[in-house]
C-alpha cells in the first residue's frame, strides 16, 4: 500500500506536469521527491486523524480517499477541488497555499480534540520555510502549553522557493526548533518511506497517551521546481539535483521491496499501467466536466453581499461580455 501510493502520486505529478505545460491545468508545486512522509504518514494515521497539510503532499492526500479528480480540479482553478466526497469523511483540510498558516488550524484543531475527550490526532505538514513563520512558533507554542495532540512534520527539501536551507534559517536543523517549545523533536530520513512511518506512528502515539505533540524533520529533497511557475536552473546547479534523484524514495523502496522478494519488474509494470489508466481517466474526467461559471468566486468572499464586492461582479461581467463581443 505504501508503494503503491508513492508511485501514484507519482503518476498523477509527473500527468500534471504535462498538462500544465501544455495549458490544460494552471500552476502547481510538484510533489516528485517527496512522496515518502505524506504517504507514510497517512498510513499509520486512524481513520479519525486529522490530515492538515500545505501543497505538496499529494501522496498522504490520494491514500486518504481524495480523488484523483480534486487536484486536477483545484489547479485548473475550481474551488470544487476542495469538496471531498461523503465516504470520505471531512478529516482532511483543504490545501494551504498561504505558508505556515494550516500550521494553527492543526493547534486548534488538536486543541478541540482534547477538550472534547475524542481520541483524535492531528497530522500537520509544512515545509522548511514555514518554520521561519510567525505562525509555526505560535503554533508550536500554543500546542506545547495545551500539549494538544498534534505531529508536526516539516519536510525540509532544501529550498524555501529559491532561498536554499541554510539562508532561510541558522537553526543547524529545523528538529531542534522543538526544543523551545518542550516537546520531542526528531530528524528522520525523509527519503525513506518506513522511517516516516516509524516515526510518525510513535509521535501519534504519544499524542494519543496526552504526552501532547511532536515535531518531525523529514529530511528530503524537492527534485522538481517549487510551483511551474518558477525555473530552478537559475538558482541551483543540475549536479546536486543529480546527486538527489539517485536517492529518491520511489527507487529506495522499490529496492527494499526486491531485496525482501516482494516485487518484480513484471509487478512493477503491471502497477504503472494500471495507475496510469486511473490517472487517464481522472484527465477525462476533468475535460469533460462543464466549466465552472468564471464569475463563481464572487459567490465565496463573505457570507452576505457586501456592495463593493457586488460592484466588482458588476464590472467583472461587463468585462467578460465585452471581451465576448470583441
Amino acid at each position: 500500500r505504501l508503494y503503491r501510493g508513492m508511485v501514484r502520486a507519482r503518476e498523477l505529478d509527473q500527468r500534471m506536469l504535462k498538462l500544465q505545460r501544455q495549458g490544460r491545468i494552471g500552476t502547481f508545486g510538484p510533489c516528485t521527491g517527496q512522496e515518502a512522509p505524506s504517504t507514510a504518514a497517512a498510513l499509520a494515521m486512524a481513520d479519525d486523524d486529522w490530515f492538515v497539510g500545505s501543497f505538496r503532499e499529494l501522496g498522504g492526500r490520494l491514500l486518504r480517499g481524495e480523488p484523483l479528480t480534486n487536484t486536477l480540479f483545484f489547479h485548473n482553478g475550481w474551488e470544487e477541488g476542495n469538496l471531498l466526497p461523503a465516504e470520505v469523511g471531512r478529516r482532511m483540510l483543504p490545501l494551504a497555499v498561504v505558508v505556515a498558516s494550516q500550521v494553527l488550524h492543526a493547534a486548534g484543531l488538536g486543541f478541540a480534540a482534547k477538550r472534547a475527550g475524542k481520541d483524535e490526532a492531528v497530522v500537520c505538514f509544512m515545509g522548511d520555510g514555514a518554520t521561519s513563520e510567525g505562525d509555526f512558533h505560535e503554533g508550536l507554542n500554543f500546542a506545547a502549553v495545551w500539549k494538544a495532540p498534534v505531529v508536526f512534520v516539516s519536510q525540509n527539501n532544501q529550498w524555501a522557493i529559491s532561498i536554499p536551507r541554510e539562508k532561510q534559517t541558522a537553526s543547524q536543523t529545523i528538529a531542534q526548533k522543538g526544543l523551545a517549545y518542550g516537546m520531542p523533536c526528531l530528524q528522520v530520513d525523509g527519503n525513506d518511506a518506513l522511517a516516516c512511518y516509524v516515526a510518525v506512528k510513535e509521535a501519534l502515539d504519544r499524542a494519543r497517551r496526552g504526552e501532547g505533540p511532536t515535531l518531525i524533520e523529514a529530511v528530503t529533497y524537492r527534485l522538481m521546481m517549487h510551483t511551474t511557475a518558477d525555473d530552478p536552473r537559475k538558482y541551483r546547479d543540475e549536479e546536486q539535483e543529480q546527486e538527489w534523484w539517485a536517492k529518491e524514495p520511489l527507487i529506495r523502496f522499490q529496492k527494499y521491496l526486491q531485496g525482501e522478494g516482494l516485487w518484480d519488474d513484471a509487478k512493477e509494470e503491471a502497477l504503472r499501467t494500471e495507475l496510469r489508466a486511473e490517472v487517464d481517466e481522472a484527465v477525462k474526467t476533468l475535460e469533460e466536466t462543464d466549466p465552472y461559471p468564471a464569475d463563481r468566486p464572487f459567490e465565496h468572499v463573505f457570507g452576505d453581499p457586501h456592495p463593493s464586492i457586488e460592484k466588482q461582479h458588476q464590472d467583472f461581467l461587463a468585462s467578460l461580455k465585452e471581451e465576448s463581443d470583441a
